[in-house]
């Protein structure tokens, strides 16, 4: 009897914290959902204008240095791309996020991307999604544990606004904190409020991301060989990307005048190099560009490289925005140039490309094998995981996103000290094991 009624408190207590979360959850997808979803068309309807002009990117540098302004002024922790921010709000400061961000990071996002700014989409999405969270976490006066939670919540919410990819936008938020753990804890609210934002989303106009790739390799043995070549190559160049994005940072960080003056300069380095290399796709999210890419159009075979530059100085100079939209078309990019060279499927390459390159610069392979079974099916996927698994590896304890927590090494032949952040391991040592 007693043991019974032991079971009975516990499955009450699991069957309580999974309602509690159902609820709240829900109330995350809807609110973080429809604001996310309101942003991304705002941004859409000023991009759609602006591009009317053939020369609408020559007031780019007004635009970084008025984004870079409001930011000093307005709200400083809307600096940076945003995803990083909402980390650094679970592991380090309680699930605390200041509610001012949101009009101010979605103020200079739209500068930023209308004029031709290369960045994304996901980062301002996940960090208002965080910040909304946590308004509301503090509201309630919850504890640390749960808004921590919610935070995690939001970050899917905001997410999947951007990636129509539910299952991978939940397991994203779970992952992306860590290097080596994933918040098992979160995860139930994660999938929930993933769902219910993605279909706040399509009732409000949203369409998915879905990809037909029917392409299967005719010599298995062979494609297996040549994803493991490509997945190494994916893994080079994210961390090649990773050290360009922090070089450029410090770059126009010693430059001793006033910030806002940074984003002149950057943005008149950032017109003269698509004018010079003939990259006008560098420009602005690239989100069709990307689109054209998978569907197997080739594009110049050294776009990847101009949309490294341009992402780089658009957010060094102080231009607000995500980089993952951007890692998306450096990766597929990056994968079409390489099965041009190799006379291989174009589409496949580009695909495998886009997943690998995320889940390198990332460190989300779990989410980036489901996503990409999302986006391009199992055809696709099963090979997907192969070159992201790679990459992975390859890449290190490199992140794009400095505020990632390392929780184990990636090797056990590779001692790293453990729970801190990823820019603050200073020594790493070869294990006698």
């Amino acid at each position: 009897m007693k043991s019974l009624k032991r079971l009975s408190v516990y499955e009450s207590l699991f069957i309580g914290s999974a309602l509690k979360w159902t609820f709240l959850s829900i109330i995350i997808g809807l609110v973080v959902g429809s604001f996310s979803t309101l942003f991304i068309r705002l941004i859409n309807i000023g991009t759609s204008f602006t591009t009317k002009f053939n020369y609408y990117y020559l007031f780019l540098p007004i635009a970084l240095f008025l984004s870079s302004f409001l930011i000093i002024k307005l709200a400083p922790d809307a600096k940076g791309h945003g995803t990083e921010k909402a980390i650094e709000s679970v592991n380090k400061n309680n699930g605390n996020m200041k509610i001012s961000v949101v009009p101010v990071k979605l103020l200079t996002t739209f500068i930023t991307i209308i004029f031709g700014g290369s960045v994304g989409l996901e980062g301002p999405a996940t960090q208002i999604g965080g910040a909304i969270s946590s308004f509301i976490g503090n509201t309630f006066k919850m504890n640390t544990m749960d808004k921590r939670r919610l935070v995690v919540c939001g970050i899917s919410a905001g997410f999947v606004s951007v990636f129509n990819a539910p299952v991978g936008a939940a397991i994203f938020a779970c992952e992306v904190l860590y290097i080596g753990k994933l918040s098992y804890i979160s995860l139930l609210p994660s999938l929930i409020s993933s769902f219910v934002s993605y279909y706040v989303g399509l009732y409000m106009g949203n369409k998915p991301l879905i990809f037909k790739i029917k392409y299967v390799p005719n010599n298995q043995i062979i494609a297996f060989i040549e994803i493991l070549f490509f997945g190494v190559s994916i893994g080079i160049l994210a961390i090649l990307f990773i050290k360009l994005v922090k070089f450029v940072e410090i770059a126009f960080k010693k430059i001793k005048i006033y910030p806002p003056l940074k984003g002149i300069i950057g943005g008149i380095i950032i017109i003269a190099l698509v004018y010079t290399t003939n990259s006008f796709t560098s420009l602005g999210i690239g989100d069709e560009t990307i689109n054209k890419i998978i569907m197997g159009n080739a594009p110049s075979k050294f776009s990847f490289i101009t949309k490294a530059l341009t992402t780089s100085l658009t957010l060094g100079c102080g231009g607000s925005g995500g980089i993952l939209t951007p890692m998306l078309f450096i990766g597929s990019a990056f994968g079409n140039t390489w099965a041009q060279l190799l006379g291989s499927n174009v589409a496949f390459y580009s695909a495998i490309g886009m997943a690998a390159f995320l889940a390198a610069c990332s460190n989300v392979p779990i989410a980036s094998i489901v996503i990409a079974m999302e986006l391009f099916g199992n055809n696709v996927g099963i090979y997907a995981a192969i070159a992201i698994g790679i990459s992975y590896i390859i890449v290190g304890h490199e992140s794009i996103y400095p505020t990632q927590f390392i929780m184990s090494s990636k090797t056990p032949s590779l001692k790293v000290k453990t729970n801190i952040e990823v820019d603050n391991i200073n020594k790493s040592s070869i294990s006698d094991k």
